[in-house]
């Protein structure tokens, strides 16, 4: 009797502990994971009254990044830069698709994040917060805090490359 007690033991705490792992992993694929990485913000002059913001993003799952907001302005909108027919446009998107495991860069020459209405001058050196708001494809949001610093363009720009002068 106590050999079969044991097998019905074992096999009940085997369902329990299959459930378990179950769970823990349906559990830990709803808890998808956003990285950004170089978050940075374009310096201004006084008075500018708006500003960029860019960034390169990472979805562990299909997601889209739907809205950004800051501190440091009144509106804050998603833009993207294209061109049609020669002429180079800018423009509020919905948007942007942040494929599975694949990194979206947010450029000056892209998808970017304008700031707009400043509160005030945004200086070389100062942490700029960002809140952005992305949603994977099952509808699940979440919300992501950033602090970028800010840097002049000619900073963020990658001077260290040979321009084939000199030797």
């Amino acid at each position: 009797m106590t050999g079969l007690f044991s097998s019905v033991v074992s096999h009940s705490a085997l369902r329990r502990f299959l459930a378990v792992s179950l769970l823990a992993g349906v559990s830990a694929s709803a808890m998808a994971q956003t990285k950004v990485d170089d978050a940075w913000v374009r310096t201004t002059v006084p008075g500018q009254p708006s500003s960029g913001a860019f960034m390169r993003i990472t979805a562990d799952t299909d997601s889209k990044l739907l809205s950004v907001g800051s501190p440091v302005a009144s509106d804050v909108q998603i833009h993207e830069m294209s061109m049609t027919n020669d002429v180079m446009r800018m423009g509020p998107v919905d948007s942007v698709a942040l494929p599975a495991g694949k990194t979206v860069s947010l450029d000056p020459d892209g998808y970017h994040v304008m700031l707009m209405g400043l509160k005030g001058q945004i200086k070389d050196g100062d942490q700029v917060p960002l809140t952005l708001t992305v949603e994977n494809d099952k509808g699940v949001r979440e919300t992501l805090h950033v602090t970028a610093p800010a840097r002049s363009m000619k900073a963020s720009m990658d001077m260290g490359h040979d321009h084939g002068a000199g030797s």
